[in-house]
């Protein structure tokens, strides 16, 4: 298994710990970049960067929480290469890795309970990109908005 990357604002920072926990538990080797000590006044872009930048200097696999799973989404997504996606269920998991392959997991640490989220974390883990054409086409086409 490779590693992990971690990282949460505030907001979501109760429900990475719990997360971070299960992972070790199951097996997983883990790599926290959220900053320390925790600072009610933070900002999700920061932490959003280096664990993106994380996930694409090891080729890995990355989670990220904050209040709505909203905000974080869109800042990660903001880094060439990182296909960040909204994990509100198990099944949103599932297709983001499906369909998107998606190199990051965002989640809502205001909303989902901590049994919720290890499941859809676990979901998403385990699902493998579906490598079908019409995926694989539609991946290149995002990859070229980037340009």
């Amino acid at each position: 298994m490779s590693v992990i990357y971690i990282g949460a604002d505030h907001a979501g920072f109760d429900l990475k710990e719990k997360v971070v926990a299960k992972l070790k538990e199951s097996g997983h080797e883990v790599e926290d970049l959220t900053p320390a000590p925790i600072d009610l006044d933070d900002d999700y872009p920061a932490v959003a960067k280096k664990v993106a930048q994380a996930v694409l200097a090891n080729d890995a696999k990355g989670i990220l929480l904050c209040g709505s799973g909203n905000g974080i989404c869109a800042a990660a997504n903001k880094i060439k290469g990182i296909r960040a996606a909204l994990g509100y269920n198990t099944q949103a998991a599932k297709w983001a890795r499906e369909h998107l392959d998606a190199n990051i997991l965002c989640l809502a640490g205001r909303v989902l309970s901590p049994d919720y989220a290890q499941v859809i974390v676990k979901d998403w883990l385990a699902t493998p990109f579906s490598n079908e054409e019409r995926h694989t086409r539609r991946i290149e086409q995002l990859k070229k908005m980037e340009d």
